[in-house]
């Protein structure tokens, strides 16, 4: 057998103990910091969603219960995404900001039975709009090509907010990466006495291939063409700061990364240039790949889940949009 080495300096140490592993832990994920993103749909069926094993579009009952159930484990924040009826979707989107919409109901149901907890709502057209688009389109009567109009979007984008702000959300979420919206939303927010409502923006949304999931999940995809002229390039970063430096500018209180996984240095970056907080988006293909991998028995779903999850936390994300934000609230306690 070989001398002991002379070595002082031993990181084994600090690892020698599950309670010493707990003292010198760097991350910590509580269910405080998970945002359980739920689907809507009208009528009074829950129905399984065939992309997202384990997600439902839920009615509006089936939507309190399930917030019941996550409130129970310590989810205290939910986001809501509507799955319209075809007869609603319309190219200028108006059913977006109609009192009695789908989302508005929703946001009053939770309320209602869940008062404190935290109901944030995603502002795009994309659920609402015909074209499957973001933002209103505009066809080249020569050429065919489509524009995405930014400004006019912008402009139903406000009363999409405010329709929520009166409904009583307590966070508006624009998703649509329409330049300009942030400070437009909290100029109308603000107008209409709403200047306790907060904004958070997605930031750095990403032309994304992980999204295909959560499109089936809601029949939202785009007609035709794609969204490339407003999601950004996966290849860039540079460009996240930038427009994370206007959305601070423009108002925003917390800043969005989406995804999350493969974007775990976008986060890192926004973290080292921002003060706010930042949240970032494990989204559809991200879970559905742990969950696949998981049902094959190839993985430990708990433990990657978990695993995911830290990651995403320790890259500098402060809250976390989860579909596993129920099942890890629950492991976690």
């Amino acid at each position: 057998m070989s001398e002991k080495l002379n070595l002082p300096i031993r990181p084994r140490r600090n690892r020698k103990s599950p309670a010493l592993r707990g003292l010198v832990r760097e991350t910590v994920l509580t269910p405080a910091d998970l945002i359980y993103p739920l689907f809507i749909q009208e009528g009074e069926i829950d129905e399984p969603i065939a992309s997202m094993p384990g997600c439902h579009r839920w009615s509006l009952e089936g939507l309190v219960r399930e917030v019941g159930e996550a409130y129970a484990v310590g989810v205290r924040a939910v986001v809501f995404f509507p799955a319209i009826a075809e007869s609603l979707k319309t190219p200028g989107a108006e059913q977006c900001y109609h009192p009695d919409g789908l989302v508005p109901r929703a946001i009053r149901a939770v309320k209602a039975a869940f008062p404190d907890i935290v109901v944030i709502t995603d502002v795009a057209l994309d659920p609402y709009n015909s074209d499957g688009h973001d933002g209103i389109v505009k066809k080249d009567p020569v050429t065919g090509d489509l524009k995405i109009l930014n400004d006019e979007t912008v402009s139903v984008l406000c009363r999409q907010a405010l329709c929520h702000a009166q409904a009583g959300a307590d966070i508006v979420s624009p998703s649509d990466m329409m330049d300009g919206r942030v400070g437009a939303i909290r100029e109308s927010l603000d107008e209409a006495d709403y200047e306790d409502v907060s904004i958070l923006s997605y930031t750095a949304k990403y032309a994304s291939a992980y999204y295909g999931p959560f499109r089936g999940a809601l029949d939202s995809a785009p007609k035709a063409g794609d969204k490339k002229t407003y999601q950004m390039d996966p290849a860039n970063w540079r460009e996240a700061l930038r427009e994370a430096e206007q959305d601070v500018a423009e108002g925003a209180d917390i800043l969005m990364v989406k995804p999350a996984g493969p974007y775990l240095d976008i986060i890192r970056a926004i973290r080292e240039e921002v003060d706010l907080p930042i949240a970032a988006y494990q989204v559809s293909g991200e879970y559905l790949m742990i969950k696949s991998a998981a049902a094959d028995g190839w993985i430990d779903e708990e433990k990657v889940m978990l695993e995911s999850l830290t990651g995403i936390k320790r890259a500098g994300a402060d809250m976390i949009l989860t579909y596993f934000a129920k099942a890890a609230a629950g492991v976690l306690g």
